[in-house]
């Protein structure tokens, strides 16, 4: 079991932070454990698909949206919430809103051509070690770090 780092709220208030579900996105490619990031829209860093709540969904199946919207991928949820990480959102009017995701894994079984997001993102596919290099936030660096879809698979 992962153990769940402390979280930041950037200086808001517990009532002021805001929730989001995010997916993890992975396969398994000649063996070796790869993921799938994708650029911000704004910011272009790589980050992870992710989204707010939507109504009737649960968090997994939001999560599954979101991977579909973001970056095109169709898969399935492969096991409960891995964790939670924090970060800023930046909003239209240049302020910060600090947001709560909450990270769910995805074994990817299709990558669309054509997908909702596809001409406002890059998406790539990369191993652990680059990925942890490529997002911003620790605890997602610490969750991708220790994730293990299987017991003694090689990182890519």
């Amino acid at each position: 079991m992962i153990k769940q780092l402390p979280i930041s709220l950037q200086g808001a208030r517990k009532g002021e932070a805001r929730s989001q579900f995010a997916a993890l996105c992975y396969r398994i490619r000649q063996g070796k454990l790869q993921f799938l990031l994708i650029t911000s829209r704004k910011s272009k860093r790589w980050i992870v698909p992710k989204g707010w709540p939507m109504h009737a969904k649960t968090p997994e199946a939001a999560a599954l949206q979101e991977a579909w919207e973001e970056a095109g991928v169709r898969g399935r949820v492969t096991g409960g919430c891995l964790g939670v990480y924090s970060y800023a959102k930046e909003m239209g009017d240049d302020t910060l809103l600090p947001v709560i995701a909450m990270l769910y894994p995805v074994e990817v079984k299709v990558k669309a051509k054509e997908y909702p997001e596809a001409g406002q993102r890059r998406r790539a596919w990369m191993s652990r070690k680059k990925a942890m290099k490529m997002v911003r936030e620790p605890e997602l660096r610490r969750m991708i770090r220790d994730f293990d879809p299987r017991p003694g698979l090689p990182d890519a």
